[in-house]
């Protein structure tokens, strides 16, 4: 069995503590703005970001948040595999990105949001949370549960200094919400 989850929450958490060890602000900053997602880049063609973007965080995570995202990605790797992890985590990012991505160009975003440095493992982290609501008991658990973190994803959404990762991280929610329900029909389970 592949273990894909360790080693990528390892990988981007040593080297956010690398980058702010061995290079200087500016350079970092360069760095980070190389990787990121924002509409000036995806504008420009470079869609190599979608995959830069998901292995660089601005800040080493906070432990806290460092376990849950291993918890949740070790979870879904043993219980639906790691390509399965994998491609859910893929689908959230990539996925949330572009819906964003296109809301922006839609509202013909400021300069500022546009060359935002968007990086990070959020969106990839919400999908697969949200595609593992499949894997709840049937009924009025899974469905209180898929309403609570839709509930927790909308709030940022509704209150004043919203950003687009908000929107982003919602997206990315609802995509694995998605997946869960496509996958689990397949089989019965919904």
């Amino acid at each position: 069995m592949i273990a894909l989850s360790p080693a990528y929450v390892g990988g981007v958490q040593l080297g956010a503590y690398a980058t702010g060890r061995l290079l200087r602000a500016p350079a970092r900053d360069r760095l980070l703005h190389a990787c990121s997602t924002n509409a000036d880049h995806l504008d420009s063609g470079r869609w190599d970001t979608l995959l830069t973007s998901a292995l660089m965080v601005e800040e080493p995570m906070e432990l806290p948040y460092a376990l849950l995202l291993l918890a949740v990605l070790g979870y879904a790797e043993y219980a639906h595999g790691a390509w399965w992890t994998a491609g859910v985590f893929a689908l959230g990012h990539a996925g949330a990105t572009l819906l964003v991505y296109g809301g922006l160009r839609a509202a013909r975003a400021q300069d500022g949001t546009r060359s935002a440095v968007d990086v990070g493992v959020s969106y990839g982290f919400n999908a697969v949370l949200g595609a593992l609501t499949g894997a709840l008991p049937a009924g009025p658990v899974r469905g209180l549960a898929r309403g609570a973190l839709l509930a927790i994803g909308a709030r940022p959404l509704l209150g004043r200094g919203r950003t687009f990762t908000d929107a982003g991280h919602f997206a990315a929610l609802a995509l694995g919400m998605g997946v869960s329900l496509v996958d689990y029909r397949s089989t019965g389970n919904r």
